[in-house]
C-alpha cells in the first residue's frame, strides 16, 4: 500500500488530478519526435442521450466514457458503431438516485470493492453495491491519452475511486488503472475488484495454469455447472447458460472472449498476496435469458487499508477483429500475442 501523498489529497479535494488539462475534441500526440506521430484523441460527446461524454480513439480502436454513471460503456473497433462490451440499451441517458435500493444495471466496465461477502458488515445490506462504487456520477478530466474518473468517497468503505483509463498509442489496447484511496473512517480489507459486461460470446476461455494453487485449475462459485464447460490442451471453455446463473473462479491472469466478429483478451495485473474467493484472480459469470451477457472479472490481492492507504491495479484489454472460423484457435492465437499486461 502507498500512503496519499498530500498533493494528491488536496487535487483529490478539488477533484481534479494533478498534472491534467481537459482536452475537448482535440487530438494529443503522444511521439512528437518519432517517424510514425501515433495520437491518442479524447473528444466530447453526447452518447446514448448521456451528455458530457467521452470518445478516447486511437485510430485502431475506441472507448467510450460516461461519467454520469461512472462507467466505460463501450470498446470498439475504429469507426464500428458497437463494440464487445454489452450494454442496457433500454436505460439509456438514465440516471441512478444515490438512496435508491434497486440497483440499476446499465452494462459496460465498473469496480466494486471486493469481497461481496464484506459489504453486509460494512454497509449494513448484502444489496445493492456500495453507492460511490457503482453507478454514481463521478468527476472526469481528460488526460495525455485517456480520461481519469474520481468519484465521491463512499460512506460504508471511507474508500474514493480514481480510474484511469487510456489507449495504447500504437496498439488496439486500452489500459485501466484503478486506484482505491482510503481517505475516511476505520480499516477495512479490500481488493480491487473490475467487473466487465460483456455480450454474449460464442465462447469464453481461460488459459489454466499448470502450477495452480486451486484445484483442478478453477473453482465453482455459484453451484449450477457453467453451459459447455470443457478443458482442452490446458484452456478451459465455457458459453453462456440460457437459464441458469453460472460463475467460475481461476489462479489465470488472462481471459478470452470470442465473439462472433470481435476478439477480446481481458490481462489482470499480478501479484503477491492472498486473494478473494479461494484465490481467484479472474472470474467468468453467465447471465441468463431475457438479459444475454456475461461478465468478465478481474481481482487483486487483499489488502489492510487505514485512512491515507492507497492500493492500484491495472487491467488490460486487447480487442482485434476476428479472422477465422474456430473459436478456440482465435484464443490460442491471441493468447500467443505478446502484449504488455503489466504483470508483476
Amino acid at each position: 500500500m502507498q500512503p496519499v501523498l498530500e498533493t494528491e489529497a488536496a487535487c483529490i479535494a478539488e477533484k481534479r488530478p494533478r498534472n491534467l488539462e481537459s482536452r475537448t475534441g482535440t487530438q494529443a500526440t503522444l511521439d512528437p519526435q518519432g517517424a510514425t506521430h501515433t495520437a491518442v484523441s479524447v473528444t466530447r460527446i453526447t452518447y446514448h442521450g448521456w451528455p458530457d461524454c467521452f470518445l478516447i480513439a486511437n485510430g485502431e480502436v475506441e472507448a467510450v466514457v460516461v461519467p454520469a454513471i461512472g462507467r466505460v460503456m463501450q470498446l470498439r473497433l475504429a469507426g464500428e458503431a458497437d463494440g464487445a462490451f454489452w450494454e442496457n440499451r433500454p436505460l439509456d441517458g438514465q440516471l441512478h438516485a444515490p438512496t435508491s435500493a434497486e440497483w440499476i444495471n446499465f452494462g459496460g466496465d465498473k469496480c466494486w470493492p471486493a469481497p461481496q461477502s464484506d459489504w453486509a458488515p460494512q454497509q449494513g445490506h448484502d444489496w445493492p453495491p456500495p453507492v460511490a462504487f457503482d453507478s454514481s456520477p463521478v468527476e472526469a478530466v481528460a488526460a495525455e491519452s485517456g480520461v481519469v474518473l474520481i468519484s465521491s468517497v463512499d460512506s460504508a468503505f471511507g474508500i474514493q475511486v480514481v480510474r484511469h483509463v487510456e489507449l495504447d498509442v500504437k496498439a488496439p489496447v486500452m489500459r485501466i488503472r484503478t486506484e482505491y484511496r482510503k481517505l475516511a473512517g476505520p480499516s477495512v480489507a479490500v481488493s480491487v475488484w473490475t467487473i466487465t459486461q460483456m455480450h454474449e460470446p460464442e465462447r469464453i476461455f481461460l488459459p489454466l495454469k499448470q502450477d495452480s494453487k486451486v484445484r483442478g485449475g478453477h473453482i465453482r462459485l455459484i453451484d449450477a455447472e457453467p453451459e459447455g464447460l470443457r478443458i482442452e490442451d490446458g484452456l478451459l471453455s465455457l458459453v453462456r447458460h440460457p437459464i441458469l446463473y453460472t460463475k467460475i473462479g481461476s489462479d489465470s491472469a488472462s481471459m478470452v472472449w470470442v465473439g462472433h466478429k470481435l476478439v477480446v483478451r481481458i490481462d489482470a495485473e499480478t501479484g503477491r498476496g492472498e486473494y478473494p474467493d479461494g484465490g481467484c484472480l479472474t472470474e467468468v459469470y453467465t447471465n441468463p435469458d431475457p438479459l444475454p451477457y456475461v461478465e468478465l472479472e478481474t481481482l487483486g490481492p487483499l489488502a489492510a487499508m487505514r485512512a491515507g492507504d492507497r492500493i492500484e491495479r491495472t487491467t488490460t484489454y486487447t480487442i482485434i477483429p476476428r479472422s477465422g472460423q474456430d473459436p478456440e484457435a482465435e484464443a490460442r492465437k491471441i493468447l500467443a500475442s505478446r502484449q504488455d499486461s503489466r504483470h508483476g
